[in-house]
């Protein structure tokens, strides 16, 4: 049976929400019997999309309230 797993690939200071964020993954690993195949990634967020919904002013592309800022794109 495959799993599925949040694991986080990217930190930074979010000045947006004053506080360390974390850019997470959403990997499905594949069942016992596909051991050769990667995992697939299905998801990502940001560990303060959460509180970012509550401020006043918009979050970033990861909080989903600002889809054309992303805080973690590598200039």
């Amino acid at each position: 049976m495959e799993r599925t797993m949040w694991k986080p690939i990217r930190r930074m200071f979010c000045e947006k929400a004053g506080a360390e964020a974390a850019l997470e993954v959403r990997l499905v690993y594949p069942a016992d019997f596909l051991p050769d195949q990667p995992p697939r990634v299905v998801g990502r967020r940001c560990s303060l999309g959460m509180d970012c919904n509550h401020l006043e002013a918009p979050g970033c592309m990861w909080a989903g309230t600002l889809p054309g800022f992303d805080p973690f794109r590598i200039n």
